[in-house]
């Protein structure tokens, strides 16, 4: 379960991982949920999806990974902004749809939409899965910061 960005991992490509970046945070797995994974287990298991090799990872599983990308950003219809913040600035009066795929065994199991109302700052289409949802806001948060370093001219991992 990703809990605070892991700005300085051990990827060639950490924007290419699935949440857009690496992360820390606790395992979710049956019988270790709380459990904080090594550095080395997450820079290897965690943050990639496919975890054969971990320890932890159950036999019985719905899926091994779940891949994330944003397939529409709009104008909200109508209505007023929400006041100035750096959050308005990043999503002012959007609309963002995040697009899900959960994988098992490298194929696509389960797939769907979400979709997070950026004048209300909420999600208004969620998954039913927690840890699904907690990593798609991850997503999101990572897409935002380098949206928004883009749009400044900065840079973001």
């Amino acid at each position: 379960m990703p809990v605070a960005r892991l700005e300085d991992g051990a990827w060639p490509h950490p924007g290419r991982l699935p949440l857009g970046c690496g992360w820390s945070g606790h395992c979710t797995a049956p019988g270790h949920e709380g459990e904080v994974p090594s550095r080395e287990a997450l820079e290897e298991f965690c943050n990639l999806g496919y975890a054969e090799s971990c320890g932890r990872l159950p036999r019985e599983r719905v899926w091994d990974a779940v891949r994330f990308a944003v397939s529409v950003e709009r104008p909200q219809a109508s209505g007023s902004r929400h006041p100035a913040s750096d959050v308005s600035e990043i999503v002012p009066n959007r609309v963002i749809q995040v697009e899900y795929v959960c994988e098992f065994d490298h194929r696509p199991k389960d797939h769907g939409k979400l979709e997070f109302d950026g004048l209300a700052m909420q999600w208004v289409r969620q998954h039913s899965d927690s840890r699904v949802q907690k990593m798609a806001e991850c997503f999101l948060e990572t897409y935002l910061v380098k949206r928004k370093a883009q749009a400044g001219g900065g840079s973001a991992s």
